[in-house]
């Protein structure tokens, strides 16, 4: 069993920064390839960055693409989502997710644990 809390979220200027941070409790994080997803309102779910449960690959959404950045620290049970130049369009509720021992997927479905999610808002 696992279970992720994120944080981080808030309102931010376009063209600002925000860190999210997620971190898992539960044994053996390092076996998980950890994911972000986000949600606006009246939108579907939509992937937005992955990391390898070695961390070795990222994979991220054409979308955020040379703006956000995935890392994670397995000694401190966390991954991370840099957001840099946020967009208005950014804004959504983004939570995180944890694949046993997966590879990095932009599919929801192959997640096994959610978190609750956190707000960002990005004013224009």
């Amino acid at each position: 069993q696992v279970q992720l809390v994120e944080s981080g979220g808030g309102l931010v200027q376009a063209g600002g920064s925000l860190r999210l941070s997620c971190v898992a409790s539960g044994r053996f994080f390092s076996r998980y390839a950890m994911g972000w997803f986000r949600q606006a309102p009246g939108k579907e779910r939509e992937f937005v960055a992955a990391i390898s449960w070695s961390g070795a690959s990222t994979y991220f959404a054409d979308s955020v693409k040379g703006r956000f950045t995935i890392s994670r620290d397995n000694a401190k049970n966390t991954v991370s989502l840099q957001m840099n130049n946020l967009k208005p369009e950014d804004t959504a509720v983004y939570c995180c997710a944890a694949d046993h021992w997966g590879l990095g997927s932009g599919s929801a479905g192959d997640y096994n644990y959610w978190g609750q999610g956190t707000q960002v808002t990005v004013s224009s």
